[in-house]
């Protein structure tokens, strides 16, 4: 066809020019891959059956706790039908209108989509999405269709606030795992590679299912990386130094200075708990440890160690008095040093924070100035994790935790941050493993992902039920070793690190804690999100941040006057330490204090595993 009258001038595909109905290279070796595929399935099915008649467990019928939630969602949408009408037929529209522009396509005429993949959305990338009128179809009308179900949800009135977060999330999760990119005969990636290789695509992928299924023990533990790739000590955490204390609860790493004179208060370092330090060391290019050394800073990280049911009871007063307070005691052991700055990961922040009110409280004034990486003070807009925080839910995972002997095994809390990022993280592996039989990219950031820790349920619990559900630091009503604990009393400065596309530790909840300290606080927002967001390194020219340092009462009056800057916020933090670090005094080699060297750096407690 021509271009007048909007005619596209391309023709258009019929499904046999599409590739789609022609057949296989070889027929007979087709017909016996689909043949060992119904084989490899019934052995599949069987095996999960075997598995779970071995789980001895009681069944929980709904340990996600949505039947109250999804009760209340009918009864409010049954009290208002002629909205539900009204969605109804609006979809109707969409849908009539998606056929219609269909139709106008297939005769060749260019039309406009009418609705695309949201940005960074990947599932849709094969060309085939776009090109082909059938999957483009397939396409739209799964996006009209998520689109729909979520806002007929969000619109419903009535509903509280932790209900209201719970229905979205889900219905989020609904609709991820219906999408067309997740099936066979609706991937057009997928059919073109099961008609091209006659189905050993498929075979490949149904052994990766038992191979999975084998080492989750039952249970899908979905392969985001090559596991072999990457050895800590060998491929990831290099930076040089030694395990300069050890307790039962951690390993303190002291690292090797690369600069003749270093700044005279060092850096001590707690990462969270719940995954390994070594994100903060992952490779050469990457390691914000290697970085702060060549800046200057001694340089010390806490490196916790996998509990197991030794440790079930341990909670936030042993993490303060034999993680926190003993590191600051081997620190000054160490090099000397009576003050240090001090940076908290995540949860490692929120533990660091507690125990910055604590020391106000009991006049301890060793950490004279405080960084948080992505860490959250109060819990009022903690993001989706909530969604898991409720009464019912927590007394499924106590009786989890105690099954497990005392202690949140690490395949749990990794199937939560999975379900954060459930096309990342999952549903693109089942395509890629199972569908499409291929093997994963060897990734250090998703090994390091993987590399999972055990927490012990007292501690689990408290963090659960003390800062997510009952928000007691920022209300003043948490109690930690024998204290009331007021950030109002922590003078000190305090620099805040968030980043805009954070779902674990969301950036306005960061925020949050600008009001609560009793010091100049400094607050910043890094691009991506809660891993690739801190770990930025200069060189990777890579993201944003943005600064601001106006008096704002909450995010939305911050952003407004907010600065954007290039590449990694890891500049700015570097210039606002470096005046609150002392004098310059000659590099300290570790050894050299009142302690002995253990082992090289990174030490034991990181390699121990949790399956």
């Amino acid at each position: 066809m021509d271009d007048k009258d909007g005619k596209s001038g391309r023709k258009s595909q019929t499904p046999e020019e599409a590739g789609f109905l022609t057949a296989p290279p070889d027929p007979a070796v087709f017909a016996t891959n689909m043949v060992h595929v119904a084989s490899q399935s019934q052995k599949l099915l069987r095996e999960f059956l075997s598995r779970q008649a071995e789980n001895h467990e009681t069944p929980q019928l709904d340990p996600l706790n949505l039947s109250g939630a999804l009760t209340e969602l009918l009864t409010r949408i049954l009290s208002d039908p002629q909205r539900l009408v009204e969605a109804q037929l609006n979809l109707w529209r969409d849908y009539a209108s998606l056929w219609h522009q269909t139709a106008r396509r297939i005769l060749g005429e260019k039309v406009e989509p009418m609705i695309k993949p949201a940005p960074g959305d990947k599932r849709f990338r094969y060309s085939d999405w776009e090109e082909n009128e059938v999957f483009d179809f397939i396409k739209q009308s799964y996006l009209l269709t998520t689109r729909w179900l979520q806002s007929t949800v969000a619109d419903i009135d009535g509903l509280d606030k932790k209900t209201r977060a719970k229905l979205d999330f889900y219905t989020k999760q609904f609709a991820d795992a219906i999408a067309p990119t997740n099936f066979l005969l609706t991937n057009p990636e997928v059919l073109r590679a099961t008609l091209a290789e006659n189905g050993e695509n498929l075979v490949r992928g149904l052994s990766n299912v038992l191979e999975d299924l084998e080492r989750g023990k039952g249970k899908l533990a979905i392969r985001q990386t090559d596991l072999s790739a990457f050895e800590v000590g060998r491929d990831l955490a290099l930076t040089p130094g030694k395990v300069i204390y050890r307790n039962e609860l951690f390993e303190l790493l002291q690292y090797t200075p690369t600069t003749q004179t270093v700044y005279e208060r060092p850096l001590l370092i707690f990462p969270p708990w719940i995954n390994k330090f070594y994100i903060l060391d992952l490779t050469e290019q990457k390691s914000f440890v290697r970085w702060a050394v060549a800046q200057g800073l001694t340089v010390f990280v806490v490196s916790w160690v996998n509990p197991d049911s030794r440790l079930a009871k341990f909670d936030f007063n042993n993490y303060l008095k034999t993680g926190v307070l003993a590191a600051l005691d081997a620190v000054e052991e160490a090099c000397g040093a009576k003050e240090v700055n001090a940076i908290g990961y995540c949860i490692g922040g929120t533990m660091l924070g507690s125990s910055l009110a604590y020391m106000a409280k009991v006049e301890d004034r060793r950490i004279t100035a405080a960084t948080f990486f992505a860490a959250q003070m109060d819990f009022t807009d903690a993001g989706d994790l909530s969604v898991f925080v409720d009464d019912a839910q927590l007394d499924t995972l106590k009786a989890q935790m105690t099954a497990a002997g005392g202690v949140l095994p690490s395949s749990a809390m990794a199937q939560t941050f999975n379900m954060l990022r459930s096309n990342d993280l999952v549903w693109s592996y089942v395509v890629n493993n199972y569908l499409l039989g291929r093997d994963p990219f060897p990734f250090d950031l998703l090994f390091w992902n993987a590399d999972q820790t055990r927490m012990p349920s007292a501690l689990h619990l408290a963090y659960l039920t003390d800062f997510y559900r009952d928000n007691l630091l920022a209300r003043g009503r948490l109690q930690l070793g024998g204290e009331t604990l007021d950030l109002g009393k922590v003078k000190i400065p305090i620099y805040l690190q968030s980043s805009r596309e954070d779902h674990i530790a969301p950036c306005k909840s960061v925020f949050n804690a600008r009001t609560l300290f009793g010091g100049k606080t400094k607050f910043i927002v890094a691009g991506s999100g809660h891993i690739a967001g801190v770990i930025n390194p200069p060189g990777a020219n890579k993201y944003q941040y943005w600064t601001n340092d106006k008096p704002a009462k909450s995010l939305d009056e911050w952003w407004p006057d907010a600065t954007e800057h290039p590449g990694s916020w890891w500049v700015d933090w570097i210039e606002w330490i470096k005046p609150l670090s002392g004098a310059q005094v000659p590099a300290r080699i570790p050894g050299e204090g009142k302690l002995t060297p253990l082992g090289d750096a990174p030490g034991t407690y990181v390699k121990i595993k949790s399956e």
